[in-house]
């Protein structure tokens, strides 16, 4: 699918060039931002409804913020202390919609998919930023679309790998399954994930723009819980997950407004 977008958008040989130069440093952030963030991500959707998913993928906001020590040596490794404390507050609404859908209390399968969840909302700001952060200092310039493509062609040895364990589990797909797939490749893979990754890259410069250009997936809870009532008969939230959800996009507004302005703290100058 993306082999025609590349060709006109900056060609395939650039990305072959910069993959050649570093292979290891893209299979390792296309590892972390697209198999590890998928996967973990696909086994977390078989476990509860569409919007209780969604919404603890919010969590991603926060992820953002705090992978920022992990990459960056500059400014953009502080945290800054008014995007945490909205991240916290998102947080809350998140375990309150956690909280309602299992009646309050979470069974062990229940934790684990809540588990997975946390893992894919770390791995994807994370594979992203770490590969920008390669090619800012490789000074490789590369258009979102180059990037995408890149990041899907060094990820294939392992889908192949997962997809011969599936196979060996439960045999070839059915028919339906794999026209949902193709769907979900297209409107995702490709016109969500560009898209992203262009946002992102205007704001790589901006650590809290760039957390606020991740915070807005929190929108994708809105979409969920309507899609997944509409097409798979999901019941709609109880009360204290509309409240939760409420509290959530509350905090991605808020988090928005903090973007606009510099940070005035970061947590490591409140500890002074």
């Amino acid at each position: 699918m993306m082999i025609p977008i590349v060709m006109f958008a900056g060609g395939m040989k650039p990305v072959f060039n910069a993959m050649r130069r570093s292979p290891i440093q893209w299979m390792v952030w296309s590892f972390l931002g697209f198999v590890i963030f998928y996967a973990a991500l696909s086994y977390a959707a078989d476990s509860g409804p569409s919007w209780l998913i969604a919404g603890t993928f919010c969590t991603t906001v926060v992820m953002g913020v705090l992978s920022a020590p992990l990459l960056y040596n500059d400014h953009r490794a502080k945290i800054p202390l008014n995007a945490l404390l909205v991240g916290l507050f998102i947080l809350i609404g998140v375990f309150l919609m956690q909280w309602s859908a299992a009646d309050g209390v979470l069974d062990v399968k229940g934790w684990i998919a809540f588990g997975m969840v946390l893992i894919s909302a770390l791995m994807y700001p994370l594979g992203n930023r770490g590969l920008m952060l390669h090619l800012e200092r490789e000074g490789t310039t590369l258009n979102p679309i180059q990037r995408t493509f890149g990041m899907v062609v060094a990820s294939i040895p392992f889908w192949i790998a997962i997809a011969l364990y599936a196979y060996f589990q439960a045999g070839f797909s059915p028919k339906g399954q794999l026209i949902n797939t193709a769907g979900v490749a297209l409107t995702s893979g490709i016109i969500a994930t560009v898209l992203f990754f262009q946002a992102t890259d205007m704001m790589k410069h901006h650590p809290v723009g760039l957390a606020a250009a991740e915070a807005m997936q929190a929108l994708e809870i809105v979409f969920a819980t309507l899609l997944g009532y509409v097409f798979f008969g999901e019941a709609l939230p109880k009360l204290w997950a509309w409240i939760g959800m409420l509290i959530v996009m509350i905090g991605v507004v808020v988090f928005i407004m903090v973007a606009t302005r510099e940070p005035k703290a970061t947590v490591g100058e409140a500890e002074k």
